[in-house]
């Protein structure tokens, strides 16, 4: 009888083991599917702005961004050389670049931000008219302070878009926070505007068109757009 009742005793606590592991992986399951729920239900929102999100874009003057993720599509190649060396490659988006350059003749002064340093990215930003381009930044506000007082811009007149946690201290401060559609849920929390373009792939490009048709600018630069 006692040989039974350990073995009944063993039995229960194995039981309630595995209960207790079942209820935390699907505590944890129901958590993640809420934050994809959330960040899609953000994303859809990214088809059509908001009249507060249009006020807001009328005001833009700079729009600043992260690199990776926002204006490439996150991933970084790193290619094997003969002698040992590696060489970075980064993929970028055409309609973004074209974007970019009709801004900056629109007189919208854009620049990057970002933790790492990129012969490809500093390239990337001759080619699209990016004027401020700050690498190996893994803090952000301290640049984007600096930027501010070389433009004289208010935060009013800032728009910032991001796709990962180092963004969310300047998406804080701006007067206009865009996350790309592949942003992390905390991010799209903080941002006023999630576009339905991700990062590398059509993102800035919708924000530009964002901020140009909401200040009533975007048609009568078209005609201004360069390949």
């Amino acid at each position: 009888m006692p040989i039974y009742t350990n073995w009944l005793v063993n039995w229960m606590i194995r039981c309630a083991e595995f209960t207790s592991h079942l209820a935390r992986e699907t505590l944890a399951r129901t958590r993640r599917d809420s934050l994809t729920a959330e960040g899609n239900a953000l994303a859809k929102a990214g088809g059509k702005p908001s009249a507060e999100v249009l006020r807001r874009a009328k005001r833009i003057r700079v729009l600043l961004m992260d690199a990776d993720g926002t204006l490439t599509d996150g991933r970084v190649w790193l290619v094997s050389q003969p002698d040992g060396t590696t060489t970075e490659m980064k993929c970028f988006d055409a309609q973004d670049g074209a974007g970019l350059t009709l801004a900056a003749t629109a007189g919208i002064r854009t620049g990057v931000i970002t933790g790492r340093e990129s012969p490809a990215m500093r390239r990337r930003a001759q080619e699209a008219r990016i004027e401020f381009v700050y690498e190996r930044c893994p803090e952000k506000i301290p640049v984007y302070e600096e930027i501010l007082q070389r433009t004289g811009v208010s935060e009013e007149e800032v728009a910032y878009a991001g796709d990962d946690l180092p963004d969310i201290p300047v998406m804080s401060r701006v007067g206009l926070a865009v996350a790309v559609a592949n942003a992390v849920p905390e991010v799209k929390r903080a941002a006023h505007y999630v576009t339905s373009r991700e990062g590398g792939r059509g993102g800035i490009r919708e924000t530009i068109e964002l901020i140009m048709k909401a200040q009533g600018i975007w048609e009568k630069n078209i005609n201004k757009a360069r390949a």
